[in-house]
């Protein structure tokens, strides 16, 4: 039996109570009231009173541990739009912060255009909102979250174009926000309505691996915690963790389909204190079971681009099974999980001032932005659209200078993208590369942990034009470009006379 909306406002204001005991849950409980008479009267397809949805999504904040202003802008996102009660009357009742995150949703949903142009306007929308708050964002993947949980009750033109969007749009922004398991549950939820037979074939693969493996893991998560208490180290917790669908899929089709290459579909997280304790853990473990050659990273030391940190080992337990394990603090588990959203997540450790104080600066969200501001037309915005996707939506990598700066750039990228984002002369002049000391070519493609040292040519005038058959950034490819049309301006400029050229 559903619950009713009563139900879900005492379980919404019982989770933040639990979470944030110094929350104003009077103002919480009031923003429920006001968005339960403005919806009054109206259902959804799924035949729910409305008011559900609303307070589904603050559930979803809620669940994130996030700031009651944030909560409350998810209980009143849809009142505007839906309603006949004004912003102005938000901004009375509840403050200019939570009529800002209302304002910022609703600018967001409203997409008027179809096709390709309603794709191209409803990314424009999100990386400009992104850059102005980015917890609007935030509220919208909580938004996204349950609406994509009923999508069963919507025709299926609009379930497959909705499911989509979240897959090609709300996934990859989530990962780059760090948010790893908001990014898990909108993939898994959209899964189904855009590749069907593909989720039936990896949810079947899923189940019959965790038949086999879900006993011997707890079995091994129960001689975890014997071995570090022997070892008198303190835990917080211990428990498996089971790969999200959608990325199980995709890791299937980078092994031909073959599920023998993939260790991690139930993995073993280990949650300590802090970072010494993290590494304590890990010599442990390696000193019961024997690691397996090339599966220990340390995300600690060089943390993922979206700044995800964590120890990854892969071992030989009993009986020659191989595990995953994932070492990690209680404060890198709550970032992992929430990404970017962990900044106004309630810690009670935290200074009362600094929960959620201002807004985290993002360099690749400002540079989308100006990106946006730039690009007003819209045939050359579509022209350009692959370049921003493989910029922001593509895996990252990171790689090294070799002073030991960590550098953030899309998978596949070049000696030529790296040279680039360092400075435009150093991609202007470079000549060529030493790849972990070794001598390469420009055009070969970057890993991971590799050392990259551009060789420059100081009397080099320019880049070379055939450098766009390969390169992979945006940045790169208009500053190539940019240099070919002075180039030509300086040329034409040399050999006609100015009186032709002003006239």
């Amino acid at each position: 039996m559903a619950e009713t909306a009563e139900q879900l406002s005492a379980q919404l204001v019982e989770l933040v109570r639990q979470y944030d005991p110094e929350a104003d849950l009077n103002r919480i409980r009031e923003a429920f009231t006001f968005a339960d008479n403005a919806h009054r009267g109206q259902m959804r397809e799924s035949g729910e009173p409305y008011i559900v949805h609303p307070l589904k999504t603050a559930l979803n904040l809620a669940e994130m541990k996030l700031t009651p202003n944030m909560i409350i802008a998810g209980l009143l996102h849809d009142v505007p739009e839906d309603t006949r009660v004004t912003l102005d009357e938000i901004k009375a009742k509840f403050g200019d912060d939570v009529a800002r995150l209302v304002a910022g949703i609703t600018k967001v949903g409203t997409i008027k255009y179809r096709g390709v142009e309603r794709y191209i306007e409803n990314l424009r929308k999100m990386f400009l909102t992104m850059a102005e708050d980015v917890r609007v964002v935030i509220i919208k993947f909580a938004d996204r979250l349950h609406n994509l949980e009923t999508l069963g009750a919507k025709p299926a033109k609009k379930q497959y174009r909705i499911a989509l969007e979240s897959l090609e749009i709300y996934s990859p922004i989530a990962n780059r926000l760090g948010m790893g398991e908001i990014k898990g549950r909108l993939e898994d939820a959209a899964f189904p309505y855009v590749l069907p037979k593909e989720f039936e074939w990896t949810r079947n693969i899923q189940q019959t691996a965790l038949l086999k493996q879900k006993d011997y893991l707890e079995g091994v998560m129960r001689e975890t915690r014997e071995l570090l208490k022997r070892a008198g180290l303190e835990f917080v917790d211990v428990h498996g963790r089971v790969k999200h669908l959608y990325s199980l899929y995709r890791k299937l089709l980078k092994h031909d389909r073959n599920i023998a290459g993939i260790h991690d579909i139930m993995a073993i997280r280990v949650i300590v204190e802090n970072i010494a304790d993290c590494y304590a853990a890990l010599g442990i473990i390696h000193g019961h079971w024997t690691p397996l050659k090339g599966r220990i990273k340390d995300y600690i030391a060089q943390p993922k681009p979206n700044g995800y940190r964590s120890l990854h080992t892969t071992v030989f337990c009993d009986d020659g099974e191989v595990v995953e394990f994932q070492i990690r603090t209680r404060e890198m588990h709550l970032a992992a999980e929430f990404g970017i959203a962990a900044h106004w997540s309630y810690d009670e450790q935290k200074p009362a001032e600094k929960r959620g104080a201002g807004q985290p600066k993002i360099d690749w969200v400002a540079q989308l932005a100006d990106i946006q501001r730039e690009i007003a037309d819209k045939q050359q915005y579509f022209k350009s659209l692959e370049e921003i996707k493989i910029d922001i939506f593509k895996d990252r990598i990171f790689v090294f200078t070799p002073k030991g700066d960590v550098i953030d750039l899309p998978e596949d990228a070049t000696p030529v993208d790296f040279a680039y984002l360092i400075h435009t002369d150093i991609g202007n002049k470079c000549t060529g590369v030493r790849l972990n000391d070794d001598i390469a070519s420009l055009d070969r493609t970057l890993k991971s942990g590799d050392v990259v040292e551009i060789i420059i040519d100081k009397s080099r005038k320019g880049p070379n034009p055939d450098w766009l058959k390969f390169v992979k950034t945006r940045h790169a490819r208009s500053k190539i470009r940019q240099y070919a049309r002075t180039s030509l301006s300086n040329w034409i400029s040399s050999v006609i006379p100015k009186k032709l050229l002003k006239k």
